[in-house]
């Protein structure tokens, strides 16, 4: 029989930024879907920068070919699988844990405001960042994605309640549109979570116009 072991090894990762770096009023960090990579992803989100913000767009610790496998081609990357979840979880919050200590401490005078935004399967892990995060998370943005099973709206509203949580997804997306998102903000309304609801003509996308709704409130 197969004994399992664990231990915890260094490697090196990376982050995109964009924007203001040395004194922004807001940092952003953006957290991408399965198989996306940080810097196209960041691409998506430059209407973010107004001189005023500072957007971090951190990868996911695991790449692979997302073509087929005789191609190599496109390269993706994927924050985990349901294979040793639970450690891959520790390992990706302590992760974004240093992006932000790094990020931060070459930012000059006040610390700004620290803003979230998962999109598909990056919302899980904003999800679970914003609510054991030691750090002050002032908003929490979820895109097309949902909250996962283990961030519970009743368990976890005390924490939920203090942040600027708003829900995003085009009408037309299957993951996290239509029905799953009205089930979603019941949800949270049961559990009196204020928050609100961006819905836009689309689907699983970055859709610029309901991203500068987002940032205007």
């Amino acid at each position: 029989m197969a004994t399992e072991y664990h231990l915890q090894t260094l490697r090196t990762a990376r982050y995109f930024t964009l924007g203001n770096e040395s004194d922004p009023g807001e940092v952003w960090f953006a957290l991408h879907g399965y198989g996306q990579l940080a810097e196209r992803f960041l691409h998506r989100l430059a209407p973010l920068d107004d001189g005023r913000r500072l957007v971090v767009a951190p990868e996911a610790l695991s790449r692979f070919y997302v073509d087929a496998i005789t191609e190599h081609q496109k390269v993706g990357a994927s924050w985990m699988t349901r294979e040793d979840r639970l450690n891959e979880i520790e390992d990706y919050l302590r992760y974004l844990d240093a992006v932000r200590e790094a990020v931060t401490a070459r930012i000059r005078g006040a610390q700004p405001r620290l803003v979230l935004l998962g999109f598909s399967q990056g919302t899980a892990t904003a999800c679970r960042w914003a609510v054991r995060h030691e750090a002050k998370v002032d908003r929490l943005v979820l895109w097309a994605g949902l909250l996962p099973p283990d961030v519970d709206p009743a368990a976890d509203a005390p924490r939920l309640r203090a942040l600027d949580l708003a829900l995003v997804a085009g009408e037309s997306d299957d993951w996290a549109g239509g029905a799953k998102l009205a089930e979603q903000s019941a949800a949270l309304r049961a559990a009196g979570i204020p928050h609100r609801v961006v819905s836009f003509p689309g689907g699983h996308e970055i859709d610029e116009q309901a991203l500068r709704e987002v940032v205007s409130r």
